[in-house]
Order: structure tokens, then C-alpha cells, then sequence
């Protein structure tokens, strides 16, 4: 029996390659993406992608999308609070796994746990511990389509802000990052690949430098 499940979304490589891997099994179907916006900028928190590009996204990929607005950099207590609020309707209807696209960061993996328990649901991690290398190829080899949309300038040169996710920008990355930007390196938005029903037109605007530390190029 397929099971029904969610899926926390960001518009981004490893979000859309879980939604890959849940799109060819027998035991899951996608009942809705959830995603997190800043409810002042109505942008993707970190990766600063825009609510109306998800919402385009979404549609492209013929999803329900479900925004849960939080305040900037909100305490764990209201970000599970509105967490819990958005996620409850779903709950009573029986639909109780979330799934992540996370790869190996433990400690992220048990706060999303703890959190989930006390509303009464799991998490579901289609591509924990996969190799990131392999992972990051088998992106490109499907087809899909991404763009870098923010560097942490701590790890990475604001140089690879802007570009494709593609074999040379993987070439191109410094030894000690991580392929799929795992510790937080780079975030991307997809907009093209095998799930799509048309390919989405993005282009990338000006740049900015969000405290002091995260580049990002505004994607429109």
C-alpha cells in the first residue's frame, strides 16, 4: 500500500533528488511540498529564493505547495510552533512522514526527530548517508537543471554564486567543499529536469551580501 507522506522543500538539488527517489518507489507518494519563508523578505530563508518562484516551481512539477511563514531568525519554539501549526491539518488526516533531504549532518537529523515526536510524526530520509559525490553526478545525469543562489563566503568564493550546478562547476569547487553543499557551502534553486511539465525561466538579477557572510545572486 503507498503510503502518503510530505516532503519539506527549498526549491533546491536535494530536495528535487528525493522527490526523484520517492517518484520511482511503489511505497510513497508526495502529498505536498512544505517550505519555510521569511514572512517579511517572502523569500526562502538562507537560500533567498522568491515565494512566487517556488509557488511557479510547485506548479511546474504539479505539487501542492503549503508556506509556512516565520519571523526572521525565529527562537525553536516559535519555528515548531508554526511548524506544527501548518503540519497539523495534515496529521488529522492520517498523512504523519515528513521527508528530508538531508545526508549526513547527525545533529540536524535528531532535532528534526525530537521536534516531529511531540506532534505525533516521523521523518523519512530517502538519501541519508548516499554518497555526496555520487549524488551531485546522478543530479546532472538525470537531466535536471539548477542554479547556485547563495554562497557562504566563509567556505566558498562568491565566484561560484550565479553559476549552473553542473560538471564544471563541480570541478571547479575547492577540495574541502562539499559536492552537494551538505555543510552549508551553497544553496541552489532547480528549474528544469525529468519531473517537470515545462521548464521554468529564471534569470539571475543583482547580487547582495546578507550579514555580512552569505552571497547571494537574485534569481527572477
Amino acid at each position: 500500500m503507498t503510503k502518503q507522506i510530505l516532503l519539506s522543500w527549498s526549491g533546491g538539488k536535494d530536495s528535487m533528488l528525493v522527490l526523484h527517489k520517492l517518484a520511482a518507489s511503489h511505497d510513497y507518494e508526495v502529498q505536498a511540498l512544505v517550505c519555510h519563508v521569511d514572512e517579511t523578505t517572502q523569500k526562502v530563508s538562507v537560500h533567498g529564493v522568491p515565494r512566487q518562484l517556488l509557488e511557479q516551481q510547485a506548479q511546474a512539477l504539479n505539487l501542492p505547495l503549503k508556506v509556512v511563514e516565520l519571523p526572521p531568525s525565529p527562537s525553536n519554539t516559535v519555528y515548531e510552533e508554526r511548524i506544527a501549526a501548518a503540519l497539523e491539518p495534515y496529521r488529522i488526516q492520517g498523512i504523519d512522514t515528513l521527508a528530508y533531504g538531508d545526508l549526513f549532518l547527525e545533529d540536524i537529523r535528531q532535532y528534526r526527530e525530537q521536534m516531529l515526536a511531540k506532534m505525533g510524526m516521523q521523518g523519512l530520509y530517502p538519501i541519508w548517508r548516499e554518497n555526496t559525490r555520487s549524488l551531485s553526478q546522478q543530479f546532472i545525469e538525470l537531466g535536471f537543471k539548477a542554479r547556485v543562489v547563495c554562497v557562504d563566503l566563509s567556505q566558498l568564493s562568491s565566484t561560484f554564486a550565479g553559476r549552473g550546478f553542473d560538471e564544471k562547476f563541480l570541478a571547479d569547487l575547492p577540495a574541502n567543499v562539499d559536492p552537494c553543499g551538505e555543510n552549508g557551502e551553497f544553496h541552489t534553486f532547480v528549474f528544469d529536469g525529468p519531473l517537470f511539465a515545462a521548464p521554468m525561466h529564471v534569470e539571475i538579477g543583482k547580487p547582495f551580501v546578507r550579514d555580512n557572510r552569505f552571497y547571494h545572486c537574485e534569481i527572477q
